[in-house]
Parts: structure tokens; sequence; C-alpha cells
């Protein structure tokens, strides 16, 4: 049975307790408005641990933009039904004041890789991500957490904090999901409009293909996207474009 925890001083107590002691817990942190993406990873989490955690939390320092944040969609009943029928253990659901004790005053920044792609458009977004991903797995103690790979650049980051702070949490990359037509999922599709989807799965389409990037660019503008950027690094192609008020984000290897 899911048990939630709205207190962090409560969610701490227990997981001092001995039963979860030596044991393997993944970790799937989330801001919530679950789909079959997030799923996945907690269906894998469950698969290889003993006990898998889920967070829900939208974190308002990792948005650039206020209206960004009160829109983002609330969907807690679904979500922690979802989880409950994966068979999730515990889902933690902190609040500000209790996260951020220190009202942000204290943050994790990265200096070079959190600069390029969103970070060169979002500025400070990074700093908010990493900062409430290192206190949420001090608070789980993880074995294993959990990130997809559509939020590649996040991915990489975490990996490197966690890394450099020699956090015992092994970061597993898991594949991004799609839908029948390629569309990487999202929570931010849902907040898109019939015509508005139907236009997105065009971007999904056009960073697979073997076109250059200043031509994917054009052709997306044309269609009516507005373009943060496309842009090939090593093996991967990488994509942020805007329809209407939502963003989206895509990373492909390079065919």
């Amino acid at each position: 049975m899911l048990k939630v925890f709205n207190d962090i001083d409560q969610w701490r107590k227990l997981r001092q307790q001995n039963f979860l002691q030596n044991k393997s817990i993944g970790f799937v942190p989330t801001m919530g408005n679950l789909h079959v993406g997030h799923k996945s990873l907690l269906a894998r989490s469950k698969i290889e641990n003993e006990f898998t955690v889920l967070s829900i939390y939208v974190n308002p320092t990792q948005f650039d933009q206020i209206d960004d944040f009160k829109k983002y969609p609330h969907t807690l009943q679904h979500d922690l039904s979802m989880a409950e029928e994966i068979g999730v253990d515990f889902a933690l659901l902190p609040d500000y004041q209790s996260l951020y004790p220190d009202d942000y005053c204290y943050r994790v920044v990265e200096s070079d890789l959190s600069q390029k792609l969103c970070g060169k458009f979002r500025p400070g977004h990074f700093d908010g991500v990493l900062t409430v991903v290192l206190k949420l797995l001090q608070l789980v103690k993880p074995m294993r957490a959990y990130f997809g790979a559509k939020d590649f650049q996040q991915l990489q980051l975490v990996q490197g904090m966690v890394a450099a702070f020699f956090v015992d949490t092994k970061i597993i990359s898991c594949p991004t999901i799609r839908d029948e037509d390629g569309l990487a999922l999202s929570s931010r599709n849902s907040q898109l409009t019939s015509e508005q989807l139907i236009l997105a799965k065009k971007f999904s389409k056009l960073l697979c293909s073997h076109d250059l990037p200043t031509v994917i660019k054009q052709k997306l503008i044309e269609l009516g996207f507005v373009v943060d950027y496309i842009e090939d690094i090593g093996s991967r192609r990488f994509g942020a474009v805007h329809l209407g008020v939502v963003r989206l984000i895509d990373n492909v290897i390079k065919k």
C-alpha cells in the first residue's frame, strides 16, 4: 500500500527505521502530472529495487517565468492512483517552506554545461533543478535514481553533480518514451491544444530527419514554431521550440 508523506520530518524518521536500512531503494523525482514515461521509470525501479520512492513537487526555483510556474498542471489524485497501481511504496510531497528553509539562499551552480542549450535560454533554470535534486537525494538516500533521457542535458548535469559531491546514488538513464507518431511524452503536452498537438509531432519528425540543423530550424519557423535552438553535439541532435505558451524539448541520436 502506498504511504504518502507531506511532512519531511515524518519521512526522515521513517527513513531511519531498521526495516529500510541496507535495503535497495529506487527513487523517481517528478513534478507530477504523471504520464506513461513516468510510469516506465517507476516500473523499472520496482523491478530493480526492494523499495520505490516517488516525489511530486513543482519546484518554483527552476522556472524562469512565474506564469509558466502558475500554469503547470496539477493532477495529484491521478498521480497517486498511478503510483499505487504500479506498487510504489512511498510518495514524498514536500512544500516550499520545508524543502527551502533557507528560502533558496544556498543553491547548486554548475558553470559550464548548464550555460548551454536550455541553460542559455532559461537563465538559472539548472541551478533550481540541481539544487532541488540534491535536496531530494539527501532526503531519500536512494541506491538508484531514475531520469528520462528526453531531458538529456538535465540527466548529464545530475550525473555530474552526483559525482562531484560524492553522493552515494547511481543515476539511471532511461529511454525516452514516445507516442505512436514519435512525439516525446511530456507533462507539458497536456497543455497543447488539439491543433498544436498535431503540429508538435512534426517537431520530433524533423529532428529525426537527415536535414542540417539550419534547415530544420527554418522549416519549423515556417510551420509556426518559435525555435530556441536546433544543435548537433557529438552523436546527438538537440532541439527546443515553443508552441504558444508551451515549450517542448527533445533529443535524438543523429542519423
